[in-house]
């Protein structure tokens, strides 16, 4: 009984200091750094959906507005879920990689102003803003040029790619901020000349003449 006494003992005793060091390992792959860029990000994503769905509501009334205006699809989904592994890989085993404040703050800037441009876009189109590009011409449906619109043809789409890149650098995650650039880039790179045929063929020359003369908002997209 002794001999069992002893080992019980024991056992407990490399229990207790392995909840001690998983206890300390924990506090700190989540200290500080962890908590606050990963607070921001979560954040970042419950405001820019929730106020989307928001003002969806405002502007085009419940009867016209679904959960699809919250954004949230399958391939986003992944790509945050896929951005949230990578931080924490990287934490955990490249932990002064996540330490330089300068790129998170920058990448933190990035998120707002993103956001403020995106909602600036919004309130500014008012019921000509859709999630939804349209193929027919509506009554609802006015070329917007003033505003945000005199300086960028599509700020709702560039305030996004500003958005979208800006949290990855927020998070210090290299690899993530390369592939949201990527992506979402050639995403706006076929959207936009798709848009832009209804677009002509709603308002003609005036939108011709507004593609001359204002940048579409996205890098190398004319």
């Amino acid at each position: 009984m002794s001999f069992l006494k002893d080992i019980f003992i024991d056992s407990e005793a490399h229990f207790v200091v392995l909840i001690v060091q998983s206890s300390s390992t924990f506090s700190e792959l989540f200290g500080y750094t962890a908590c606050r860029q990963l607070l921001q990000m979560f954040i970042s994503i419950i405001f820019f959906h929730v106020s989307e769905y928001i003002l969806a509501l405002v502007f085009h009334g419940k009867s016209n507005v679904s959960f699809k205006s919250l954004l949230i699809s399958k391939h986003y989904v992944l790509a945050m879920f896929c951005s949230l592994i990578e931080y924490l890989i990287e934490i955990y085993f490249f932990p002064g990689l996540k330490e330089y404040w300068w790129i998170s703050n920058f990448g933190l800037a990035m998120v707002v102003l993103g956001e403020i441009i995106r909602k600036l876009a919004i309130v500014t189109a008012g019921q000509a803003f859709t999630h939804l590009i349209k193929v027919y011409h509506e009554e609802n449906h006015q070329l917007v040029t003033n505003g945000i619109y005199r300086f960028v043809r599509h700020p709702g789409y560039c305030g996004f790619f500003i958005w979208s890149v800006g949290t990855q650098i927020m998070l210090c995650n290299p690899v993530s901020t390369i592939a949201f650039t990527v992506v979402v880039w050639k995403f706006f790179s076929g959207r936009i000349p798709y848009e832009e045929f209804f677009l002509k063929q709603f308002f003609g020359s005036d939108y011709e003449d507004y593609m001359r003369k204002v940048p579409s908002g996205i890098p190398l997209v004319r």
